[in-house]
Formats: structure tokens, C-alpha cells, sequence
């Protein structure tokens, strides 16, 4: 499988994370992505976050946000999904890059969904324009896990 490195991007277009993994498939407009998760054990929602946890990543270009599928390191179950509200997302030759737009959603494992980061979001001082993508973007998202289930 080949290796591919995800970059995060802030507005000014800088990197402010990046990480590898590997492309487990591929389509006109997506990319699914296998990585660990590189940081140590943290808390977050209900879950903790472990180091080396499998993350299944589907980034979109033709989609403003990208799924985070998460799980346990040590059992393999699924902890949830964390979704970022991204611009579409820039697939190319080895590497996967996005710009983030601070708004997030969790959905735990048994469905409950919770919006994060709308402070964030406030700070970024987006155009209406733009703000209207967000949104239009997380709403996409509630609708996807309202009415199917979720990619596993």
C-alpha cells in the first residue's frame, strides 16, 4: 500500500500538522487513508484517545469536511468518528492535504452527535461566503449520519 502524508493547513495555507499513513483505497473524488494516532493518551469526549489507535481517514474533494474513523488499539472496536469541516480536500502523489476550518463533529459509537469548536470557528473571521460552506458542510454531515450508517 503506498505511503501517503496528510498535511493539515491553516487558513494562510501552513502546515500545522502533518503524519503519514497508508492509502488503503482511492476514487475520483476520495481518498481512505490507514494512520496511528501519534500523540500520547489523551481524554476527549468520552473515549480516551491511545496512542497507535487505527485511524480509517476519508478525505473528499468534492466535500467540505473529512471522516475520522477511530479505533481502539487494544480491542479494535470502534470508539467513533471525528469529522472535520475542511476546505475539499487537495489529493495528490503522495500526499493528502486540507485546509481545517476549526468546526468539528464527534459521533460517539452509539450515535450521539456533538458539535465542536464553534469558538474557534468565531476566531477565524470568515466571510459570510465562506461561513455558509461550513455550515452547508456540518449540516451535510448530520444528514450522513442521520440517515445511514456510517462508514466503518
Amino acid at each position: 500500500m503506498p505511503v501517503m502524508k496528510i498535511l493539515k493547513k491553516n487558513l494562510a495555507d501552513e502546515v500545522t500538522w502533518q503524519y503519514e499513513g497508508e492509502e488503503l483505497r482511492r476514487d475520483e473524488n476520495s481518498i481512505t487513508i490507514e494512520a496511528l494516532f501519534n500523540r500520547d493518551d489523551m481524554p476527549f469526549q468520552e473515549i480516551i484517545l491511545k496512542r497507535n489507535d487505527r485511524f480509517v481517514e476519508t478525505f473528499y474533494t468534492d466535500k467540505w469536511y473529512n471522516i475520522f474513523a477511530i479505533y481502539d488499539r487494544d480491542d479494535g472496536k470502534l470508539k467513533g468518528w471525528y469529522c472535520n469541516i475542511t476546505k475539499p480536500a487537495v489529493i495528490e502523489d503522495g500526499f493528502v492535504s486540507y485546509i481545517d476550518l476549526a468546526l468539528d463533529l464527534w459521533v460517539s459509537a452509539d450515535g450521539r452527535r456533538t458539535v465542536l469548536d464553534e469558538d474557534e470557528l468565531e476566531e477565524l473571521g470568515l466571510d459570510e461566503e465562506m461561513k455558509a460552506k461550513v455550515f452547508e458542510g456540518l449540516h451535510s454531515l448530520e444528514q450522513y449520519f442521520e440517515s445511514k450508517n456510517p462508514p466503518l
